[in-house]
């Protein structure tokens, strides 16, 4: 919930007291995301954007992270726009742009404003005729443009004073208005020089409250109601939308009066709070927390708040749920069974009316009462017994708190990290809707820089860190106490389970002894190699103790086939759709 109420404060654009500034176009830009919120900018540097990260140094309320990557450095603008509200990343023209594309996809797919800067071009040479260095080697710079403008909510090229001011304030007002990412390209030899417009005080834009239908809004509501209060036995699942429509606060407000079981699609874990007493689990088709979807399956009527249906989050479009008895709360717009659809009709004006109008009805949180049946056995190993993950699991539950966040990786920690429980503030990310193996590490870096009152868990896979391991060196350098479980078992298990090959087995690393080198004695940051329960234990004890100001990195290593039962099931199913013949001409 505080990722939200940041986007909320960023999306307010209270102004800041005024910066002296010489007005150029870099300390503008800079200014200008320090009053949105943004405090650290990641970045690469490169020819064509050196000058304008001289400017964005300059200013005082800004900190330059230089990642090892792009691609890093935007995964970390994505970690830092969860826990922050907006994250911003800086690279060069169309080699470093091109390879932060992917990250900044993912950043669209999850909904989360991100600034990408990308240092252009001098502005002498559009139009010019000529080829420069870092392009394909024809004399058109816009094949990176081109390819922003599908993943980004809009482009700004800023290759002349006279509207940078408009073009830099609008973008930047576009990307806090939608929650998607934007692009802004500065040509180099613009960041130093002085104009007029970039001396207004306070920020001379702002974002016109979005304020639904009314009319619109009251037959949703009242069909809604009628369709709830007639139900025998409803409930209500929370998605990964509730965060991009800053609606967590109306959806337990709903849940407090109405008295409905109320559960949380996978992709939108930690926007719920699981400390509520009406919490019943991960909905999530076959692979749903235990009991969690006999009720929603059973219901006669469920309301789903901002969800995303796809073969992913569906099992392989395998949910045993019925149009006809659902009702669909997306950020702009209401459906009711199989119609009617209710558009310009915001999230957060649903919940808060229909609070007013649907009456209480504990039938299916009794129901689930009666079915549950508390966890069952203790976990029982033997002494030296090899560490398995349902073990390593069981005591990073233990290690949760409100001072702590969750970052899972792609791969079977979705599976393992959606059984933990989180308690009262506990953070949780991960990206379901993109996938992109190796994200957790840009991601866990961005995150901790943001919320430096958390203690950051990340659970990462050993073929996903090999993707983006540098930035580990980022994390040592800025002085971060993370505890990353490095869960070693030799390959890409998430699609061994999904469609198994040679291709899926990847050469082992000495993971801790690549961080140590990594570390190279600058910072600090302390490693273990785990093989059974009795060294995880005292591992932890290390890391949470003598060595909690340290980045913690632990390499648990465990059996090639130990996998959650969920991943199991959900693989087949994956599989199953991915391999559907063609449909007959």
């Amino acid at each position: 919930m505080e990722a939200s109420n940041r986007i909320g404060a960023a999306a307010s654009l209270v102004p800041v007291p005024a910066i002296s500034s010489s007005g150029t176009l870099g300390r503008h830009l800079a200014r200008r995301l320090v009053q949105i919120g943004v405090r650290d900018v990641f970045s690469v540097p490169g020819d064509f954007n050196l000058t304008l990260l001289d400017h964005l140094i300059e200013e005082p309320g800004l900190n330059l992270v230089g990642c090892c990557n792009e691609l890093n450095a935007g995964y970390a603008a994505d970690g830092y726009a969860r826990a922050k509200g907006v994250g911003a990343c800086v690279v060069t023209f169309t080699v470093g742009g091109l390879s932060v594309l992917n990250a900044i996809a993912g950043a669209y797919s999850e909904n989360l404003p991100v600034i990408c800067i990308v240092g252009g071009p001098n502005s002498n040479d559009y139009g010019t005729n000529r080829i420069l260095h870092h392009t394909i080697g024809l004399p058109d710079f816009t094949q990176e443009l081109r390819c922003f403008q599908t993943i980004t909510c809009t482009q700004a090229v800023v290759n002349n004073l006279d509207d940078a001011h408009e073009l830099i304030d609008t973008a930047i007002s576009t990307a806090l208005k939608e929650s998607k990412p934007v692009y802004i390209s500065i040509s180099c030899n613009l960041p130093g020089i002085p104009h007029p417009t970039f001396a207004r005080e306070p920020v001379p834009f702002f974002l016109a409250p979005k304020v639904s239908n009314e009319l619109g809004l009251e037959a949703a509501v009242e069909a809604a109601a009628e369709f709830l209060n007639k139900a025998v036995k409803p409930v209500i699942i929370g998605g990964p939308k509730l965060r991009v429509s800053r609606a967590q606060q109306a959806f337990v407000d709903l849940a407090d009066a109405c008295g409905y079981p109320i559960a949380v699609m996978p992709s939108g874990k930690g926007l719920v709070p699981e400390h509520h007493p009406h919490f019943i689990g991960t909905y999530w088709g076959a692979v749903s927390t235990s009991f969690c979807g006999e009720i929603v399956e059973s219901a006669d009527a469920y309301m789903f708040v901002g969800p995303i249906f796809n073969d992913y989050s569906s099992v392989g479009y395998s949910l045993l749920i019925k149009k006809e008895k659902s009702i669909v709360v997306q950020p702009n717009r209401v459906t009711i069974g199989n119609g009617p659809s209710f558009g310009w009709v915001f999230m957060t004006d649903f919940l808060t009316a229909l609070t007013k109008k649907l009456k209480r009805n504990s039938t299916a949180m009794e129901n689930y009462r009666r079915i549950y049946v508390p966890p069952g056995i203790a976990l029982k190993r033997e002494k030296e017994e090899p560490l398995r993950v349902n073990i390593l699991f069981k005591h990073i539950q233990e290690m949760l708190s409100g001072n702590t966040a969750v970052i899972a990786e792609t791969g079977d920690s979705w599976f393992n990290c959606q059984k933990l429980s989180l308690p009262e503030n506990c953070g949780y990310e991960f990206q379901m809707q993109y996938g992109s193996i190796g994200w957790s590490v840009g991601a866990t870096l961005g995150y901790a820089q943001a919320a430096k009152d958390k203690r950051v868990i990340a659970c990462i896979g050993d073929g996903s860190f090999q993707v983006t391991a540098q930035d580990i060196s980022t994390m040592i350098r800025c002085g971060q106490r993370t505890i990353i479980f490095l869960i070693n078992n030799g390959g890409y298990t998430i699609e061994v389970e999904i469609h198994d090959g040679p291709y899926n087995v990847i050469k082992n690393w000495d993971y801790t002894g690549l961080v140590n080198a990594i570390h190279n004695g600058e910072g600090k940051c302390w490693t273990a190699k785990v093989k059974t329960e009795e060294e995880l234990v005292e591992a932890i004890a290390t890391a949470t103790g003598a060595q909690s100001e340290s980045l913690c990195f632990i390499e648990v290593l465990v059996h090639k086939d130990d996998t959650s039962k969920e991943l199991l099931e959900w693989g087949s199913r994956v599989s199953a759709a991915n391999s559907r013949p063609p449909n007959p001409q």
